[in-house]
């Protein structure tokens, strides 16, 4: 059986995971939900070169990316994967971007400066816009009161659906795809007033009021993504991966969420 290995197993990993599962793949992982220490070198070494696939979902530090930091070395000649960040393309004004795009000139410099590092090495990089799905999604920030519209009409956003997330990994995996960067986004960029509209009539709840930020009182992280518009291009990813995503439009994801 073929062995995934995974740095951080969040949520995001954790789908990856039990998809992997389903075709086959034995999984081991660091992280609270793993079953491997980060600390333990010995440990960890091992793990690195009995994998036949590792995947990296960590998230960069103040001192750069931690796994590269610890483990770069140890990951010469295997077969590598990360899962980055759409927002280091930065606002573009709601233009279409692709894998050709410029990077590291959002939000998200570490992070881009990151993705750059792993593609050097080799490594097939999932860029990934606003993820959504069970346990975390839009229906469940309605019903908690906690869901806004804001006014900004011009504002546009990618999404994607976690389980679609994990089909596309794993289509790149398992058909040993080339390296280099591959954006896993719906087929639909839209609002963020759109999903939370579509939201609150699926589930019968009463609209929150049209907001600007400073009245919505958002985090700075949330005020953050909404400094930035975008759509995000997923053709490569079809094109080379087959990859289809089953959620192609945010309708159809929160329906499945019902």
């Amino acid at each position: 059986m073929a062995h995934l290995f995974i740095f951080g197993l969040g949520y995001t990993s954790r789908c990856i995971a039990t998809a992997a599962k389903s075709q086959a793949w034995t999984i081991s992982a660091t992280g609270s939900s793993g079953d491997v220490n980060f600390a333990d070198e010995a440990g960890m070494m091992a793990q690195i070169a009995h994998a036949d696939y590792i995947l990296s979902s960590v998230p960069p530090a103040d001192g750069g990316d931690p796994v590269l930091s610890s483990y770069g070395a140890a990951l010469s000649g295997k077969r590598i994967g990360y899962l980055s960040s759409t927002g280091i393309y930065g606002d573009t004004g709601g233009a279409w971007v692709d894998e050709a795009a410029p990077i590291g000139i959002g939000r998200r410099n570490l992070r881009a400066d990151c993705d750059a590092e792993w593609l050097a090495r080799g490594g097939q990089i999932f860029r990934l816009p606003g993820i959504y799905g069970p346990g975390r999604n839009p229906l469940e920030r309605i019903r908690s009161g906690k869901a806004h519209r804001i006014d900004l009409p011009e504002q546009v956003f990618s999404r994607v659906h976690v389980s679609d997330i994990a089909s596309g990994v794993l289509a790149a995996i398992s058909q040993n795809a080339p390296a280099g960067a591959y954006n896993l986004g719906d087929d639909m960029p839209c609002s963020q007033n759109a999903v939370i509209e579509e939201g609150c009539r699926l589930i019968g709840q009463k609209l929150p009021p049209l907001q600007s930020l400073d009245e919505a009182d958002l985090s700075e992280m949330a005020r953050g993504f909404y400094a930035e518009n975008r759509r995000v291009a997923n053709g490569k990813a079809k094109r080379l991966l087959g990859w289809k995503p089953a959620f192609p439009t945010y309708r159809e994801g929160l329906r499945s969420l019902l």
